[in-house]
């Protein structure tokens, strides 16, 4: 499906622990989300070192924008997967703040995502719960 390899998907699941820490309630429920996007990815790792690793990378990183440009990259199916799992954390509680919203606005400007895409997965998956 894409060219994500082991680093990447620590990468990109310390920005989802990032997305899912801003409103400052990280859940047992964001986490499992967490580790289904680890999941779907790399199905033979160990998905709870995996998200330690990103936990960790998150805890220290004040330059985690930086992993869009591993994002950046890659095909807009990937670039949309990644978003909708994005989406999938921060509406998980069933709200989005400001600093939510900001978030994703920031990250779709970095990965070259449309803004209106992003809206339309934001819509979907709300539309779901």
């Amino acid at each position: 499906m894409s060219n994500l390899d082991k680093n990447s998907i620590i990468g990109i699941s310390a920005l989802l622990v990032h997305a899912a820490n801003i409103d400052e309630a990280y859940t047992d429920h964001e986490k499992g989300l967490i580790k289904d996007f680890i999941k779907s990815y790399l199905e033979h790792e160990d998905v709870n070192n995996i998200l330690k690793k990103a936990e960790e990378i998150e805890n220290n990183s004040n330059q985690l924008l930086n992993y869009t440009n591993i994002i950046k990259k890659n095909p807009i199916d990937v670039k949309k997967d990644i978003i909708e799992h994005l989406w999938k954390v921060i509406i998980s509680d069933n709200s989005v703040d400001q600093y939510e919203a900001n978030l994703m606005r920031r990250i779709c400007g970095l990965i070259y995502f449309p803004d209106k895409e992003c809206a339309e997965i934001k819509l979907k998956l709300l539309n779901l719960k």
